[in-house]
């Protein structure tokens, strides 16, 4: 039974992945200061778009659309790595945001599908 945000699985996930990217982005070169920051920003966005929409609850419509909300955060992110991968020189770095970006796809989809099936 879901009685918090915490017991959901995106949310948890998002927060784990906020990380990963925190510690992947200290790699990347400092000429890419403005795709590193927003890639942050949107990152950071997510969990707290899940928790809000779940305070929410109550409205499906309401909960449905602050997870709108996340997924386009998710996949603003997963275009961010994205950049970063093609402007980036070292295989070690572009192998870590290939991944990570794989985990961001996943998320984005476990978002969407969360999304389609919630019911009040």
């Amino acid at each position: 039974m879901i009685r918090d945000v915490s017991d959901l699985e995106v949310y948890q996930e998002s927060l784990g992945l906020l990380g990963d990217l925190y510690q992947v982005l200290r790699n990347a070169p400092r000429s890419e200061y403005d795709s590193i920051r927003q890639a942050k920003r949107s990152t950071k966005s997510i969990a707290p778009n899940i928790a809000e929409g779940f305070a929410k609850k109550s409205s499906e419509k309401e909960f449905k659309r602050y997870l709108s909300i996340a997924l386009a955060s998710c996949d603003e992110t997963i275009t961010h790595l994205r950049q970063l991968f093609i402007v980036c020189s070292s295989p070690n770095l572009k192998k870590e945001l290939k991944s990570l970006g794989q985990r961001y796809k996943t998320l984005s989809k476990r978002i969407n599908r969360l999304k389609t099936n919630w019911r009040s």
